[in-house]
Formats: C-alpha cells, sequence, structure tokens
C-alpha cells in the first residue's frame, strides 16, 4: 500500500484533504481501492473523516462587563469526510504532521501515522495511527488504530454513514457477504441511520473487474472495543459507522481510540480465513 500525504494534483479530487491509503494491492497486485470515483469524488481509498461535526471552544469572559455570561463556547463546525453537505468542508484539512517506519522485516511492516485536523489552519485535534501489515494465510492484512485527541470538546451528530471506510473499485459485478454468504439487505440511505445494515463481525465486498475480469476483494473486522456500531455498506465501500445510534462527544481528556481490521484478498471471499482472523481479532475462539 502506499499512505498519500499531500492533495494530488489533477485527479478530480474535491476533499481538500489527503491523508489516505491508495493504491491498496492484493497478493497478486491487483488494486482494490479507488480514489475520486466519478459518482463521489471526495472520496478517497482507505480514509477516516466525521461529517457533521462541531468544535467547541470556550470563550473567555474574564475582562467581560457585568451581566455577560460566565461561561459559553464558540462553534466550529466540519466535515472532514468532504461532502459538504451537512457541514462545510471548505478549510476543514487532514493535515499529515510524519510518517515513520517503526519496524519491519520480512513478515511485517509497522508504520506511524501523525495528522493534525484543522480549521483555517487551526488544529484543532491530533489524530495518531497505528498501521501494522502482514501477509496471512494468502491474505494481506492491515491492522489500523487510531487515535483522536481533540484540543476542545467535540461532538459528532447522529449520521448515516462517516467515521473509517474503504472506498473499492466500482467496474464491474460485486457483492457484499458475511459470515452468512451473500447479503441481499437494501441498499442504506445517507438520510436514514436507521437503513444501515446490522452489527457484525465483519464484511467483506469482492468484484470481478471488468478491466481484465480478475476477481479481488476486501472485508474490515470490527473490533469489540469499539463503540456500538452499524454498517453503511453501499457505493462499492464498506463503512462501519458509529455515530449511526445518535450523537457522540470526545472530550479533550478522553481519546477516542478505534480499531478495524482490513484484509485484501484475491478470488472470492475466504470465510475460513476471514472468521479465523476475526476471531483473532476479537480476542475470540473458534467453537
Amino acid at each position: 500500500f502506499e499512505y498519500v500525504t499531500k492533495k494530488p494534483e489533477n485527479i478530480g479530487l474535491t476533499s481538500p484533504s489527503a491523508a489516505y491509503f491508495h493504491p491498496v494491492n492484493t497478493p497478486s497486485g491487483e488494486t482494490v481501492t479507488n480514489v475520486a470515483p466519478n459518482d463521489h469524488p471526495h472520496h478517497r481509498g482507505i480514509f477516516f473523516g466525521f461529517l457533521d461535526s462541531e468544535f467547541r471552544t470556550p470563550v473567555d469572559f474574564s475582562k467581560a462587563p457585568p451581566n455577560h455570561p460566565t461561561r459559553a463556547f464558540s462553534a466550529q463546525r466540519a466535515d472532514f469526510w468532504a461532502w459538504g453537505f451537512y457541514a462545510p468542508r471548505e478549510g476543514r484539512v487532514i493535515q499529515n504532521r510524519d510518517i515513520k517506519l517503526v519496524s519491519a522485516d520480512a513478515e511485517h511492516a509497522q508504520v506511524e501515522i501523525h495528522n493534525d485536523w484543522t480549521i483555517d489552519n487551526k488544529k484543532l485535534l491530533e489524530e495518531t495511527d497505528e498501521v501494522v501489515a502482514t501477509e496471512r494465510d494468502g491474505v494481506y492484512v492491515l491492522d489500523l488504530s487510531y487515535r483522536f485527541a481533540p484540543l476542545v470538546p467535540y461532538e459528532l451528530n447522529q449520521t448515516a454513514f462517516g467515521g473509517f471506510v474503504v472506498q473499492g473499485q466500482k467496474y464491474g459485478d460485486s457483492y457484499y457477504s458475511n459470515a452468512s454468504g451473500k447479503v441481499d439487505l437494501p441498499s442504506p440511505h445517507y438520510s436514514y441511520p436507521d437503513g444501515d445494515w446490522p452489527s457484525e463481525a465483519w464484511y467483506d465486498y469482492t468484484i470481478q473487474l471488468k478491466s481484465d475480469g480478475k476477481t479481488v476483494g476486501f472485508a474490515v473486522l470490527d473490533h469489540p472495543l469499539n463503540p456500538p456500531t452499524r454498517w453503511h455498506n453501499t457505493l462499492w465501500m464498506i463503512n462501519p459507522c458509529i455515530t449511526t445510534f445518535g450523537t457522540m462527544m470526545i472530550q479533550p481528556d478522553s481519546p477516542l481510540i478505534l480499531r478495524y481490521r482490513v484484509v485484501v484478498h484475491d478470488g472470492p471471499p475466504p470465510t475460513e480465513v476471514l472468521q479465523k482472523l476475526s476471531q483473532e481479532w476479537r480476542g475470540t475462539k473458534a467453537n
């Protein structure tokens, strides 16, 4: 995989931010991620962004005249998903501060990423990511840990989608599956959180690429320490959404930590491998 730290030019990407993984390839070398698809040009590989959120910066009234309020805050709304429909996206940029290779050998690589979430160049949140990449049982495995530490209280409004997402290739016959097989559920709608798919340990997206006929895919594995989650799986993407059940508040002294495992494969979904990797990820054993 590659991690993009600066917004590329001339690819039609409408997001002000980069901070995404692309290309992410299968063991055979096929790219499964997609950036700036023609119908959603703000989507970008494997990325993270809340689309309807608000930073609450305290207002200093220490020098105010009498009869003024003693406590208040200024609200700064932001869409870091970069759709721009529910909240402003312009000037809301996830800026990479640094990225470093922590360790690597023939069997794994560990990378650490530091990003600043900014509004008009003012930092309001620090993001720290730990990435461990391995090859297991014929698939690639990316273990991703995200730590979000706001400098002021940060409110996430209830939305049907947002947060962590893997945007896949779109041209070809595709389907979703889970441990029970192919999923036949109505496509979620952006305005209706209750229409998201039910909580599962994992969902997989598989596509037979129109370009060369090869079948590839990826799965996203949830972690039991993450908040309650429903899934906004539509538009050739997998999106475990933690804001689907209601509003959340992240306090400066209590960072939000989220963990996801992404499994990238050639061929149809390797269900047995995915079950094994999911049980390992969740700290459980097979029955």
